[in-house]
């Protein structure tokens, strides 16, 4: 190795270390990338945007045309009938109420647990943290069933009415999004600096007004993010409320799926698609704007601060345990109880009659979770592949207005998938990938790379803080000492994003492993995933089958525990997806 080499490897060994000896001649503007290179940038890019293209906005926007289309000519009656239907109104209202009351009940119960978890230490932080991680990555239809067996009348909860109600539907969302408001504030919470709080307090102000006046004005981006991406995961739930909900309770999502599965009818699905890529649009640009700040914030900050919990946090601690314990554990508990339960006591025989034949599938649960692991393989590769190179991408930071704003656009449209129906794309692919050159109905290709598609978002989210954290000196360091564009990527970009690596793969991994969606209408009935199962046994009548599905989620909702409890264990420590 030459005298620049070995310089280089130095600065290289250095940042991995925690240490960047630069020069401060070097500086600091400019178009930090890989090389100073747009063809890095333009390869890195091209295959994740081909994707989105094919796969995304082909399907969604050939659906949403469909509706146009009376009689074989393009026309607007369909669509203006719906959106004056008592109705769709009527749905829209059960949308943003549930929306609105599932983001309150996740940041006001977040906020507290984002300070215990993340600003506070005591023994079992960590367990505490992974119970708080876990529920954002359950399959929908587990957490439906866990919730459906609370609420019901024999359930502990049985007396409280909230079987079908828009109250259970937001407690399961809460249930969903309250880790997102906990990592999200947590992130920067950690990294606050306690001097001004000291400063508040010397002079006389209490711990209240302390509060009011400097931390949470200071938290203010972190809040503001999460409950953004809160109120868009909400509005856009799907699983949770198609079985919560039963008859008498709908959303958008729900009625996509009602109109386009039991009525066919495409103008009403197309008018609320388009209702819902409004909702989502301005719920990405909120929560892009905050992120935005929420990331500069951090840059402004210095590392975490932590500190052993007081006498003064115990109003904090109960709040945060009550809601661990009952909250995120409860249902979970109850979901194991009654997959042991049957009408001779308690015992096996739901897991033993899980190697039967499933609801209307010709398999067994036992071989439609084999269908799920190897979907997810598939899936969590195609989305860790496409992810690396967007997140690659968009870490990058241009020196000029435009630049950032490109940069910015391509963000948002990459999380677009979070919001968009999956029931929308699902049925998008079966009226778009009917004929060659992609006819892939038949192919089993199909239900991964709609899987593919849900988890990029969050694969991207994982990885770009990590690559994001690179000091863009050291870029600027190994240029001048004569490194290519290829090993400052190995050398540099990728040991950094291999630290963030194991959580991307454990998100897209769970996320494929609980999607329903899409694969609700992609599922083939000799491969039929788990979700898919679950789902058809709780439709049928009969106390087997609903056995069957208190067991069948029981074991997705272990697998998919113990893919994010490994992931968190391998993962980058403060690691914040949003």
């Amino acid at each position: 190795m030459n005298q620049n080499g070995d310089r280089y490897f130095s600065v290289r060994q250095a940042s991995l270390n925690g240490k960047v000896p630069v020069p401060f001649s070097f500086r600091s503007g400019g178009h930090h990338g890989v090389g100073g290179s747009p063809w890095a940038w333009a390869a890195a890019a091209a295959l994740p945007i081909a994707f989105l293209a094919v796969f995304f906005v082909w399907p969604v926007t050939a659906l949403v045309a469909r509706g146009f289309v009376v009689d074989g000519r393009w026309s607007l009656a369909g669509v203006q009938e719906v959106l004056a239907a008592p109705r769709t109104w009527r749905i829209l209202t059960q949308t943003f109420a549930q929306a609105v009351l599932g983001t309150l009940g996740s940041v006001l119960l977040g906020v507290p647990g984002a300070y215990v978890l993340y600003r506070c230490t005591f023994p079992g932080r960590r367990l505490a943290r992974a119970v708080a991680s876990v529920p954002f990555v359950l399959p929908t239809v587990v957490v439906g069933v866990a919730f459906s067996a609370l609420f019901a009348p024999s359930g502990a909860l049985g007396g409280l009415g909230l079987q079908e109600s828009l109250a259970g539907i937001v407690i399961a969302l809460v249930f969903f999004n309250y880790s997102v408001v906990v990592r999200t504030v947590g992130a920067l919470w950690s990294r606050l600096d306690p001097r001004a709080e000291d400063a508040a307090r010397t002079l006389g102000a209490g711990r209240i007004r302390v509060l009011a006046t400097v931390t949470l004005p200071a938290l203010a981006p972190a809040i503001a993010s999460a409950a953004a991406l809160v109120f868009l995961f909400c509005a856009s739930a799907f699983g949770v409320v198609l079985v919560l909900g039963g008859q008498s309770y709908g959303t958008i999502e729900t009625e996509i799926w009602y109109q386009t599965t039991q009525l066919l009818d495409l103008p009403a699905a197309a008018a609320l698609s388009m209702l819902q890529l409004l909702v989502v649009s301005v719920s990405l640009i909120l929560a892009g704007a905050a992120r935005t700040r929420q990331e500069r914030a951090l840059r402004l900050s210095g590392n975490p601060v932590e500190r052993p919990l007081r006498g003064s946090d115990l109003p904090a601690v109960l709040l945060t345990g009550t809601v661990v314990l009952g909250l995120l554990v409860a249902p979970m508990v109850s979901l194991v109880w009654r997959s042991f339960a049957t009408a001779d006591g308690l015992g096996l025989a739901n897991y033993v009659a899980l190697s039967g034949d499933a609801g209307q599938f010709t398999v067994s649960v036992w071989q439609a979770l084999a269908n799920s692991l190897a979907t997810g393989l598939a899936a969590t590769g195609i989305a860790v592949g496409l992810g690396l190179g967007v997140s690659y991408v968009l870490s990058r930071r241009p020196a000029s207005v435009p630049g950032r704003r490109v940069m910015r656009t391509v963000d948002a449209v990459f999380m677009l998938p979070l919001g968009v129906s999956a029931v929308t794309v699902g049925f998008g692919f079966l009226i778009t990938l009917n004929r060659p050159p992609l006819d892939l109905r038949s192919s089993w290709l199909l239900i991964p790379i709609a899987q593919a598609m849900v988890a990029l978002p969050l694969v991207v989210r994982t990885l770009l803080p990590t690559l994001r954290a690179i000091d863009p000196r050291l870029h600027e360091a190994a240029a001048t000492l004569g490194a290519g564009p290829g090993r400052v990527v190995a050398t540099i970009d990728a040991p950094f994003a291999l630290r963030g690596l194991g959580l991307a793969v454990g998100f897209a991994f769970a996320t494929s492993l609980g999607e329903f969606g899409a694969t609700s209408f992609l599922a083939r009935p000799d491969r039929p995933t788990l979700p898919v199962v679950i789902f058809q046994l709780i439709g049928r009548p009969g106390a087997e089958n609903f056995g069957m599905a208190m067991a069948a989620s029981v074991l997705l909702a272990v697998l998919t525990a113990l893919v994010m409890g490994l992931a968190e264990w391998i993962g980058p420590r403060q690691v914040n997806p949003w």
